[in-house]
């Protein structure tokens, strides 16, 4: 009855998407998200394709177990990423009063061709990224309320992985844009929906929930939300989804959006963190990330408004990362001609290369967020000293910083290594990230500004 009621619902989604995508795509809704009559997306459509595909299946999953092992500490500390909003949206606007229309075109201007190189191959990876670990999490949904069906999760991660290649390679960036409306005010309902009952449970207690040290204590939640800090200023710029949408509206409308989304999702990835959170209070076992936990804890129904929340989180992130990569390949790489045709072909390969990563068991969700967001902290000194100081930064030292950065993950990732315990302070793998952030950053400022000088436009 479940699975029924989950596949029902998911279906209705299905057919609610394709009726509100785009029925024709030029090359301007395909590329950069007009509308059919060629005018901007309006700001509450900015704002809720915004949110929807940045509080997708593996923030809400990340915001949830990080609540149940390290309590309020550990959810604040995911939630303090969506200050990326600010950071992102201020960033945004000091591009677009240099007259870039892109983070690409900024970089162009200021490191020429080697500087774009470094800066596409980080949002390739942290693309493919999206893509596999939202289908991780549509794995695991599928695994859990099918579980006498051993195909059920890399069945689910195929067809999941179809439905949002099909609307996506329909419609381009102008598809994700619409659909994300009706996936966000499903998600809304479905969500409000759960929260309420969680709230107004017998064994609920908000102060308890606010003060939880989780099953681990809060130590290590803290230390988290130190390394969000760190890096919640060069986030955003790494993350195409959100860039994308920064020069598709005016100045305005874009700001406007930025904030309210801001705020938006802040509040959905705490209050998703108060069922990790409860969770870890009422004594239960850690199973299947959280998912088999979830499924002991509350009735059904809840636990089934849980899951299909999870379920458009994932799919609504798909799309979307789908149409920034197609605008990557075509229009920023030049891999593919400027055509439906191009843009389409580079969605296909995305999408085959993010399911085969899903298909082969890479399951670590958190490890994501840190890998991608330590490689773009090479952006954070050279940001500051470029449009904050307005100085020049040389290539030689956006290549250090770069270098750094890219060290710094794959440190990160190869953590458990013999020769990485040998540099790594001993202890828990947030308390490495911390290092490795720090030491990323204090290289990044030294060379950039070491290699800095007035900027010649700022002398004039």
């Amino acid at each position: 009855m479940q699975a029924a009621a989950i596949i029902g619902i998911l279906a209705l989604l299905v057919v609610a998407s394709l009726y509100v995508a785009p029925r024709r795509a030029s090359l301007d809704g395909f590329f950069g998200g007009s509308n059919d009559d060629g005018t901007a997306p309006g700001l509450w459509v900015l704002v809720f394709s915004q949110v929807t595909t940045w509080i997708f299946a593996r923030s809400l999953m990340n915001a949830a177990i990080l609540g149940f092992f390290y309590g309020i500490a550990g959810t604040l500390a995911y939630a303090a990423y969506y200050g990326s909003f600010l950071t992102g949206g201020f960033i945004v606007g000091r591009l677009r009063a240099k007259g870039a229309r892109s983070v690409q075109a900024w970089l162009v201007d200021e490191f020429g061709s080697v500087g774009t190189l470094c800066y596409n191959l980080v949002i390739a990876l942290r693309l493919l990224s999206e893509v596999f670990a939202n289908l991780i999490v549509v794995g695991l949904i599928f695994a859990a309320i099918l579980p006498e069906m051993g195909v059920a999760k890399d069945a689910s991660i195929i067809l999941v992985a179809v439905f949002a290649l099909a609307y996506s390679a329909w419609g381009g960036l102008s598809a994700p844009l619409r659909t994300d409306v009706v996936q966000m005010g499903l998600f809304l309902v479905v969500f409000a929906v759960a929260f309420i009952a969680l709230i107004t449970g017998p064994d609920f207690n908000f102060g308890a929930v606010v003060t939880a040290p989780g099953t681990a204590g809060g130590y290590l939640g803290w230390i988290l939300m130190i390394v969000a800090a760190l890096q919640v200023f060069s986030y955003p710029v790494h993350d195409p989804v959100m860039m994308d949408r920064g020069f598709v509206a005016d100045e305005t409308t874009t700001r406007k959006s930025f904030i309210h989304a801001f705020w938006i999702s802040t509040l959905c990835i705490i209050f998703f963190g108060f069922f990790g959170i409860q969770a870890s209070l009422l004594g239960a076992e850690y199973e299947g990330q959280l998912i088999g936990t979830w499924s002991t804890m509350f009735p059904t129904w809840i636990f089934t408004l849980l899951l299909v929340s999870l379920l458009v989180s994932a799919i609504s992130t798909l799309d979307s990362a789908l149409a920034s990569a197609s605008r990557l390949v075509v229009e920023e790489l030049k891999l593919a001609p400027r055509s439906l045709n191009g843009g389409r072909a580079a969605m296909v390969v995305f999408a085959v290369l993010g399911t085969a990563l899903t298909l082969a068991e890479t399951q670590s969700l958190f490890d994501a967020v840190a890998v991608s967001g330590t490689a773009s902290m090479f952006l954070t000194p050279v940001i500051v000293v470029t449009l904050l100081m307005g100085r020049q930064v040389a290539l030689w030292a956006y290549l250090v910083s770069f270098a750094a950065a890219m060290l710094g993950a794959a440190a990160y990732f190869a953590r458990g290594s013999e020769a990485m315990a040998q540099i790594l302070v001993e202890g828990h793998k947030y308390e490495q990230l911390l290092q490795i952030c720090l030491v990323v950053l204090i290289i990044g400022f030294a060379a950039t500004l070491a290699g800095s000088k007035r900027s010649a436009r700022a002398q004039a």
